[in-house]
This record gives C-alpha cells, structure tokens and sequence, in this order.
C-alpha cells in the first residue's frame, strides 16, 4: 500500500523536479519497502498501487531512476525498489548545479558582450546607516523577509540586539529557514541557551570583535565603528547592500570564522 507523503514534502519535491505521477511512484515503492518484504514491486503493481496508468508506468519508473529515486534488477519482470531520499536529493542538486553552471556559461557568453557594448555600468544599492535603532530597524527588516538562510555573527557587545530578534528568528525557523549563529566566547550562557533553542547552529568563537548579518547570500550588514548595544551606540554606523560581490566576500569571511569555532 503506497505511504501518504506530506503535503509540505510533496510540495518540496515538486519544486526539486518531480511530477505529481513520479511522487505517487515513489509513495507506493516506499509503501512496499515499509510492509517489509523481499524484493520490489513490478511495474504492473506500482500502477496498481499509484493509480499511474500501465501506459505511462515504464516512463516515470525510468524517470525516477535517472533521477536517483528508484532503482531497479534484472529479474524478469523487473523489480523496482526505493533509494534513499539523501540520494535523490545529491541526484538532484548535482544535476541543478550542472544546468546552473551551462546556463551561466550561455547567458555569460550571448549577453556579456552586449552588456558592455552598451555602456551600462552595475549599479548596487549600498546604504551607510547611523545610530543603533536605525541599524537595529534594517536587520531586523531583513530576518522578517528571508527565505531560505541567514548567518550572524554576534559580538559581545551586540548580546541586547539578540534579545530583540529572538521572536523574529523564532519565526523564521517555523518558517524552515535555517540560521547559523557565530557568537563571541563572551557571550552569556543564558543568551547561548536561548539562542540555541531557536536556531539551526550556534557556533562560539574568541575574539569575535566585529558583527553582520547575511540573508539569502544576498542582503549583508556589516557593523563599523561602535558595536551595538554599546553606551555610546549613537555613533554606532554599519554597511547595508544589495551586492552580490559584497555578500559573497562576507560569506568567505563567515565561512573561515566557523573553522575555528565551538558548537553550542
């Protein structure tokens, strides 16, 4: 008997590129593999089991094995059986990867040319901010509309701001966003405990002196000058960009950070 997927998982393996017949494939292979007998199932009994018409079966077993889901003998008939979802998924991003990278080669190649014929120059928006609530105001803006990450590292004397955001990252973990924390050594072990229960990752690392955030590897702030919830926080200034270069540099440098670091 097929398994009953999720509707959020179903949904997610839309999005990875599934059909709707290659999920109820999946479902009924898995339901076979759940009740635990020997073996797979044919292609007549995935067809009995998902409701796939027999004319369409052969194709999306096929399908599903190309993509890393499924996997088959050579048994007369054929057996079908499950793969692991950590292997359709590896199928997946490489293949993702592979057609980002040719569709980058091809934009790269037809359109660079153009873009420099016309003269055009990039234009990212870099905004300098000034004082510890219109700082605070502009990150906590960004935590509200990630969608998929957000890194932070955190100094000691940023340890008020992470108070406030609490409820916000709170949020975006319902919403399965994930979130990865580099906090100073300093910090309080209450405010690690709270943290902890609220993100992905916590991380712990001496010495952390400066502090930003990066979302969706696109929105970074970075803190110059005064740290936040400092006494003196009204000379407090920070960076803010729209730029994929900037992020990207920032990211290098989160990266390098968490190498050295502690789990929480």
């Amino acid at each position: 008997m097929a398994v009953v997927i999720p509707e959020r998982a179903r949904k997610a393996l839309e999005r990875i590129g599934l059909t709707g017949h290659e999920t109820k494939a999946y479902a009924a292979l898995l339901g076979k593999d759940a009740e635990g007998e020997a073996g797979g199932m044919t292609a007549a009994g995935v067809s009995g089991e998902s409701g796939i018409p027999q004319s369409k079966i052969y194709d999306i077993l096929g399908s599903l094995e190309e993509k890393g889901w499924a996997g088959s003998d050579d048994s007369r008939p054929t057996l079908y059986y499950p793969k692991s979802p950590a292997t359709g998924l590896e199928t997946a991003r490489r293949r993702a990867d592979a057609e980002f990278a040719e569709m980058g080669r091809v934009v790269s190649s037809e359109l660079l040319p153009l873009y420099e014929m016309s003269g055009a120059s990039e234009r990212p928006e870099i905004w300098f901010l000034s004082g510890a609530a219109s700082i605070a105001a502009k990150i906590l803006e960004m935590v509200d509309t990630c969608r998929s990450d957000v890194r932070i590292a955190v100094p000691k004397a940023s340890e008020s701001l992470v108070r406030q955001a609490l409820p916000r990252l709170r949020q975006l973990r319902d919403r399965g966003v994930t979130i990865t924390v580099l906090a100073s050594g300093s910090i309080s072990a209450d405010s690690l405990r709270s943290l902890s229960r609220v993100v992905t990752s916590v991380r712990t690392r001496d010495g952390l002196f400066a502090g930003g955030i990066i979302a969706d590897g696109r929105y970074v702030v970075i803190l110059l000058g005064h740290e936040m919830g400092e006494s003196s926080s009204a000379g407090t200034v920070a960076i803010w960009a729209d730029h994929a270069g900037l992020a990207g540099f920032a990211l290098e440098y989160f990266e390098y950070l968490l190498k050295d670091s502690e789990v929480v």
